[in-house]
């Protein structure tokens, strides 16, 4: 059965708002599940309306059909087993299949024209423009997010790749593919335009690795942020090569609001994009200050904290990457519950790069059911630490360091943070004495106000807990 045309558009119009509606919920916790709820709607018609729209013999239906069921059977069973530590290396290798896919259409595109095939009605410099543009943003995307992924996960090293002239070979390989994509757009239709494609591509894919291995694992959630608008923006190129106005559609808002998250994390990091791309944060003095403290810190118990926390009226609970590794939500959900049931004023301050990826935290403390108004972002509540009796820091590192303002010539230098130092009494809850991402040493462990507690994070928090 084929539907017609108009039809097609009406159930891609009403796709392309469902998408839009489902960013709307997305972009707040309240409403984040129907968000999805809302955007599963909207891809279930698009795929319904795409498959329709062509003429399609049994041999077609039975490929697709068992395309779509293999597809959804991984992409449940790998939702249902994935962690929320391995979230972000799941959005990652997500990613990458967008970035090959975007590759593989734009060959498939070009040998079509190659064997005189024409499969649109349009001047053939543009086709060939929208394959190259493709190609290019799919294998930066593709190669970039399957190094993402590997950095995340342990099987690629944290080390950045540095050698030397690496900006200059950086920009003779851009001006390379520019020039690669005008040869391939001038040869047209013919075997040459095909190796210049290969050439250009080959770049890409090269470029797209370099980019991420000369990143450091502070600026990761920035990255992740990142190709995730590369995957949106390689999708709409995809689109433009298979004339589906939807799939142009769906990459454009995955691009730009993907692209807008990473320009709000980079302004919560004081850096540029560009900056991010180049690499390199936390390479500078890594070395010189990851082992050396600075003072004599002061350690405390999980029974000591237990009691602190209940002299308290006011506490500020400042979670970090630790939390999500040990999944202490949960315990911390309870704890919070406790001491808001004995009247104390419990909330939570989220940094914008908090974690792996951007609401890393507000995803976890939302499954643990942590009320929503009492979990705040750093603007609306970073005036508040002076007036705080408590803060409970747990596995946050670089985002709490106060050499971000005190410290001009270090690699966080002017990175907005939260200044939980300012607060009466600051409690740390770490493993150890360990840097955070970015590789340098954090003040705030030795200032006299603050005190380490040592530890996993939810058997700390599980033993505060029994203290309260």
């Amino acid at each position: 059965m084929e539907m017609s045309q108009g039809l097609v558009t009406v159930a891609y119009i009403i796709a392309g708002v469902l998408f839009i509606l489902s960013l709307a919920g997305l972009s707040k916790q309240e409403t984040a599940k129907n968000g999805n709820i809302i955007g599963i709607v909207g891809m279930a018609i698009a795929i319904v309306a795409t498959v329709l729209s062509i003429e399609l013999d049994m041999e077609a239906w039975i490929y697709i059909v068992v395309a779509v069921a293999l597809g959804a059977l991984i992409g449940i069973v790998v939702a249902k087993k994935v962690k929320m530590t391995e979230m972000p290396q799941l959005i990652a290798i997500l990613n990458s299949f967008v970035g090959l896919a975007a590759v593989l259409v734009g060959f498939n595109s070009f040998i079509k024209i190659f064997t005189h095939d024409p499969v649109r009605d349009v001047h053939l410099n543009i086709e060939l423009i929208e394959i190259s543009l493709g190609a290019l943003i799919g294998a930066i995307t593709f190669t970039g997010s399957i190094v993402a992924f590997g950095k995340l996960h342990g099987m690629i090293g944290s080390k950045l790749l540095s050698y030397p002239f690496k900006g200059a070979v950086n920009a003779i390989l851009l001006i390379a593919s520019i020039v690669l994509i005008a040869l391939f757009i001038i040869e047209g239709s013919s075997l040459n335009a095909m190796i210049y494609l290969s050439i250009m591509t080959a770049i890409a894919l090269y470029l797209g690795w370099q980019m991420v291995m000369s990143i450091g694992g502070a600026d990761m959630p920035v990255v992740i942020s990142v190709l995730n608008s590369l995957s949106g923006w390689a999708a709409a190129a995809t689109g433009f090569m298979l004339t589906n106005d939807l799939l142009i559609i769906t990459g454009a808002l995955v691009g730009s609001s993907g692209w807008i998250l990473s320009y709000v994390m980079c302004k919560g990091m004081n850096r540029s994009i560009v900056a991010v791309i180049a690499g390199g944060f936390g390479d500078q003095g890594a070395s010189a200050t990851s082992d050396g403290e600075v003072g004599e810190h002061r350690e405390i118990f999980a029974e000591d904290v237990g009691e602190m926390l209940k002299q308290s009226r006011s506490v500020i609970i400042t979670p970090g990457y630790g939390m999500a590794v040990a999944q202490a939500q949960y315990p911390i959900a309870e704890m919070t519950k406790k001491l808001r049931d004995q009247g104390i004023d419990v909330r939570f301050a989220i940094h914008p790069v908090a974690g792996r990826l951007p609401g890393h935290m507000n995803v976890l403390l939302a499954e643990a059911k942590v009320p929503y108004d009492i979990v705040l972002e750093m603007d609306e509540i970073n005036e508040d630490f002076p007036e705080t009796d408590t803060v409970l820091v747990i596995g946050a590192n670089d985002t709490v360091n106060p050499a971000a303002q005190d410290d001009p010539t270090g690699p966080i230098a002017g990175m907005p943070v939260l200044e939980v130092w300012k607060a009466k009494n600051v409690v740390v809850m770490k493993r150890s004495m360990g840097v955070g991402y970015a590789g340098v040493q954090n003040p705030l462990f030795f200032k006299e106000n603050s005190s380490m507690c040592f530890g996993d994070a939810k058997t700390t928090t599980e033993a505060i807990l029994h203290s309260i």
